[in-house]
């Protein structure tokens, strides 16, 4: 039996069953990511508990990117995600759900800001001069 022939009766075919150039990550790609994973993870809780920056928003925005870093970090590394993958198909779609939901999410605040400041309870002082 050849060693082709083996592969075959073992159902190791030589076709890749679907997947495209990226394939699965090997070992090293997915330590680099877990690596990177951990310390963007420790880097804010760093920020937070040992109070680094003095100033609560650049505190906040220095977590936004890191984790926006972070997503890009999963993407890449545990998704295998690419402009290559699959035709760029899946490139695609994650850029039109990324609109998506922030489209989503900037008209939720949007409309939980204006709901707020439009239905703010009467004070004492308007409540008198609308039973005169």
């Amino acid at each position: 039996m050849s060693a082709d022939a083996g592969h075959l009766a073992q159902g190791h075919g030589s076709h890749d069953h679907g997947h495209t150039e990226g394939g699965h990550g090997s070992v090293k790609s997915y330590l680099t990511g877990f690596v990177l994973s951990v310390i963007l993870t420790v880097i804010p809780f760093w920020l937070v508990m040992g109070g680094v920056l003095d100033n609560s928003l650049v505190t906040t925005l220095a977590i936004l990117v890191l984790g926006g870093v972070q997503m890009v970090v999963h993407v890449v590394y545990f998704l295998h995600m690419s402009t290559k993958s699959e035709g760029g198909w899946t490139f695609m779609a994650l850029i039109f759900t990324i609109t998506l939901v922030v489209i989503m999410l900037a008209g939720s605040v949007w409309v939980m800001y204006h709901m707020n400041r439009n239905m703010m309870p009467m004070s004492g002082h308007e409540m008198m001069n609308q039973m005169r």
